[in-house]
């Protein structure tokens, strides 16, 4: 029956060379994680967690997917059988499947053996509860019966055999089965009623039978049994389920015979043709620039407009439509810029909930400071690995979702995005998809667990949006900042937004028409001083102020000078300040505070009886409830501030005054959430290659210490502990407690107590159900593990007897 595949994987592990060990430990650096294992015996049992598996799983591109089916269909088998079943004839498919073979062996998923069988993790041949609709191979099926029952089947099929033992006439049954000639005679001459049920059975997708039926163990089939089902049981062309006697299998040698020679796996060994285009890198980075030079600038916007007006969310959560379209509005951009800035940003740490607001951090300030390209860097980071599609706006159900919803974490988004940048790498050098739309086949090839939206006409149509409003994809190819997320490369990544984003603009040029008018992405302080003394209209990658005397008034009121206002307009002019601003900002200072407000109900008075006897005459301004003390001091029913913006909107520009008679400055508050801040991703180059999975080792340290160990690990303690010289007094406590956790489990969770670190664990609750734990804050007491669980929100205790897997957090 072969020797376990924990053995098998860890004598082919050390057999490798270096340079291939770290291959394997890059690619599945959660298996490597602290404590380094200490053995190859150690390395194979981590590699075959299933949570581990299911980890590496989602990085395989279909046709990975398909031969790794296959090999589960077939179960340990030599290349050229797998070749066969998924019909590999040319050079291209074979090609394809030596390419197939290497990603999976270099995950450590499928490896060989030293009888030239390839084998598989045991939790990968478990994704596919029918691999090709095909049941199990005919030695597993037949495992638990007894010598008497093979004998009696070779005797039905015709076969001779001098063996007596089980194992000898199990392997003359295999024999025979495993040759289509042979089962196909055996068919021939069965009964019509057997024919159409077992080629049912071949040809039905799951393997499974049509409708439950009552068999029974071979050469005892029950009374009630389907028509022919009797023959083929008593020549095991079907089995019985000794657990199950409703359920029948048919081996896997049997369907695959009557499926016929001409059947084949499905096996896509090259990507979705797409039809392309010539492209330059220089057209690409021409493209690429404007994109990213406009989200930039929009981003910076709609940033901008958050710190200023923190947006309201919803009482379900998240900022709703509204508070989307009012900060579109004001930094002139489209919803899809909104979310993908404000899902970015969050992400990144520079916005955080505070309370019933969605507030910017002081991380933000710090990044406000900054060039473009280097904000633009920011985000790109967030966006490599945001758990979520942000240009998402709808869902199932068409429904419109909130932006910041703080929904579940998404791996199929993650991973779409990743299958996106594999795609466009993937293209012809000197190519682009004639469409954009082209991209979404190949995402779902290379991965196929990646999450499609429902809002999409097209398969990934949003996520391709996104990235090229990033500037991630230009012209249908891989922009230099793509090619920068895909290798994980910050330094690339900082060069390729420095090359593609010219530095901010420091300089405006003001026109007659009473407009500031900015190219490219203006700094900071340009964009502050802008914002003060005028109103945007336009945005992007030229943007537009207009001056207006209400918004001079604005920054008089906040307590700037009309001398101050044009010395800094024209600090940052490109010549001299048209003429038709200055007479502007000087007569809307002239008429400034020609009368002040004070707190009464409130009081207004000012040095001209004339204006004050205007006001009191009004029609607009009868609501005030306004009366005549005095010729400069009329009295108001109506508070300060409500006052103030009565007169303001009827065209006075009054200032509002303090208790001791000075003038008030009216500048908005500068809100910062006071919610702790999201940490920040780690940046691009303290991450492996390995899709964002976090650097812990040094894996060719670790490679060279490996091969340097013992390649089986130390025995056992007789007394039901972990291998003698090589545990800690943690290490032994945990042993002594959880005995059903492996050597490897054992050292992960005790590194997890004595380090204070989190971990995952698979827990049995004393009702018999299920559970995965991430606990952090670990105290041990035996039996029991106080921990913080982090599902629940609270501290738990845990019986380390019932904890049955653990796995890095």
């Amino acid at each position: 029956m072969g020797k376990p595949n924990g053995s098998t994987l860890a004598a082919w592990l050390s057999g490798l060379e270096v340079s291939r060990l770290e291959q394997v430990l890059a690619a599945r650096a959660d298996a490597v994680s602290p404590p380094e294992p200490r053995s190859f015996s150690e390395l194979a049992d981590r590699l075959q967690r299933p949570a581990s598996v299911a980890l590496a799983l989602p990085r395989l591109a279909r046709t990975h997917l398909q031969v790794a089916e296959a090999l589960a269909a077939l179960g340990p088998t030599p290349r050229a059988a797998l070749g066969d079943l998924l019909g590999v004839s040319g050079a291209e498919s074979a090609r394809g499947l030596d390419e197939a073979l290497g990603a999976l062996t270099d995950s450590a998923l499928v490896w060989p053996d030293g009888e030239g069988l390839l084998r598989m993790a045991a939790p990968l041949r478990q994704v596919w509860e029918a691999p090709l609709g095909l049941d199990a191979p005919l030695a597993r099926l037949l495992a638990d019966m007894t010598s008497e029952e093979l004998r009696r089947v070779l005797v039905a099929l015709g076969v001779r055999t001098s063996g007596t033992t089980k194992q000898q006439r199990l392997t003359a049954l295999v024999d025979h089965h495993t040759d289509p000639e042979r089962v196909a005679a055996v068919v021939s001459g069965a009964p019509a009623a057997t024919r159409g049920l077992l080629e049912r059975r071949a040809s039905h997708e799951t393997g499974q039978p049509e409708s439950p039926t009552e068999f029974v163990i071979l050469g005892v089939p029950h009374a009630d049994a389907e028509p022919g089902a009797r023959w083929a049981l008593e020549r095991g062309l079907l089995v019985q389920d000794r657990r199950r006697y409703e359920a029948t299998h048919m081996p896997a040698e049997v369907a695959l015979a009557l499926r016929g020679a001409d059947w084949h796996a499905p096996f896509e060994p090259v990507p979705p043709p797409v039809r392309s285009t010539p492209v330059t890198s220089a057209e690409v980075d021409r493209e690429a620039a404007a994109a990213a030079a406009a989200f930039a600038a929009h981003a910076a916007s709609v940033l901008a407009v958050c710190s200023a007006s923190p947006p309201t969310r919803l009482k379900s959560g998240g900022v709703g439509a509204r508070e989307l379209s009012r900060i579109g509005k004001a930094a002139q951009c489209d919803d899809i810029v909104v979310r993908l800035a404000l899902e970015t940003a969050y992400h990144a740490g520079l916005l955080a909930r505070d309370g019933s607001q969605v507030a910017a951090t002081e991380g933000y300030d710090a990044w406000a400071e900054q060039e473009p390209a280097e904000q633009l860097a920011v985000l790109l980071q967030a966006w490599r690995t945001l758990p979520l599609t942000p240009a998402q706006s709808r869902d199932a159900d068409g429904k419109a979702m909130p932006a910041l919803a703080g929904t579940p974490p998404c791996d199929g988004c993650v991973q779409a995005r990743y299958g996106l940048l594999t795609a466009a790498a993937h293209l012809p050098a000197g190519q682009g998809v004639k469409s954009a739309a082209e991209l979404g086949p190949l995402v779902a090839w290379y991965r196929p667990f990646a999450d499609e939206l429902p809002q999409d006409t097209t398969p990934f149509a949003t996520l391709v949006r996104e990235a090229e409003l990033l500037g991630v994809i230009a012209r249908g190819a891989l922009s230099r900042i793509g090619a920068a997320l895909r290798a994980d490369d910050a330094e690339a990544l900082a060069a390729a937004c420095q090359h593609l984003l010219p530095t901010a603009t420091r300089t405006a040029r003001f026109g007659a028409d009473l407009t500031a008018v900015v190219t490219g992405t203006p700094s900071a302080q340009l964009t502050a001083l802008l914002d003060a003394v005028a109103d945007r209209e336009v945005g992007g990658t030229a943007s537009v102020w207009r001056f207006s005397p209400a918004t001079v008034r604005r920054a008089l009121d906040a307590g700037r000078t009309s001398d101050a206002i044009a010395a800094d307009l024209a600090a940052v002019a490109i010549g001299a300040l048209p003429q038709p601003l200055a007479y502007l900002i000087n007569d809307t200072a002239r008429s400034h505070g020609r009368m002040r407000v004070t707190s009464a109900a409130c009081v207004i008075h000012g040095e001209e009886p004339a204006l004050l006897a205007e006001l009191a005459a009004h029609r607009k301004l009868a609501g005030l409830g306004l009366r005549q003390l005095a010729p400069t001091v009329l009295v108001s029913r109506t508070p300060l501030d409500k006052t103030l913006a009565a007169l303001r909107a009827t065209g006075y520009a009054p200032v509002a005054e303090t208790a001791d008679g000075t003038v008030r400055v009216e500048q908005a508050p500068r809100r910062r959430a006071a919610a702790p801040v999201p940490h920040p991703r780690p940046p691009l180059g303290t991450r492996t290659r390995a899709e964002g999975t976090p650097a812990v080792v040094d894996v060719s340290a670790l490679a060279t210490r490996l091969r340097a160990a013992p390649p089986i690990a130390p025995a056992p303690d007789p007394a039901g502990g972990i291998p003698f010289g090589t545990n800690t007094d943690t290490e032994e406590i945990v042993a002594g407690h959880a005995r059903r956790l492996s050597l490897a489990d054992v050292r992960q969770l005790a590194h997890a107590i004595d380090e204070g670190q989190a971990v995952t664990i698979e827990y049995v609750a004393a009702s018999g159900s299920r559970t995965v734990r991430t606990l952090g804050e670990l105290d041990l007491d035996p039996p029991y593990l106080y921990a913080w669980c982090h599902l629940r929100g609270d501290e738990r205790v845990f019986t380390l007897s019932r904890i049955h897997g653990v796995m890095p957090a």
